[in-house]
């Protein structure tokens, strides 16, 4: 684990994302402002968030289980931001960003992930695993 989480490439990109968001639902209607817009911000702000918290958890199982919280928000972020394209209050142009931006977290958290499970089985191997002779 990162000694801080600031320094993870994950969570810098995650706030990108957020900052991305929060500039993405200007746009929508002033009627969305406890709605739609509303909910996609607290999504996108859980994404950094729980890097964060897990990441100073300072267990490799709670790690993971925040992990899997951030992905779910991610999953959010991204349904709520393909819900907005669909009623119209960004357009087809605005919406690659933060999509690009949502499938590339995705792909950090999950090889975060499979780093974390790999150091968690060679922790508890009680025994040396031999190499291959190759």
């Amino acid at each position: 684990m990162a000694s801080n989480y600031r320094e993870l490439r994950v969570w810098q990109d995650a706030m990108s994302l957020a900052e991305l968001v929060y500039a993405m639902t200007w746009q929508f209607p002033v009627e969305e402002r406890f709605g739609l817009s509303g909910q996609l911000r607290r999504a996108v702000v859980s994404v950094a968030s729980c890097i964060a918290e897990g990441n100073a958890r300072g267990s490799t199982k709670d790690y993971m289980r925040f992990l899997s919280m951030s992905a779910g928000s991610l999953a959010e972020v991204e349904t709520q931001t393909l819900l907005a394209r669909r009623l119209g209050y960004i357009s087809e142009v605005d919406i690659v960003k933060p999509l690009s931006a949502i499938h590339s977290l995705m792909c950090q958290i999950q090889a975060l992930k499979n780093a974390l499970v790999r150091k968690q089985q060679s922790s508890c191997s009680p025994f040396p695993v031999p190499r291959s002779r190759q």
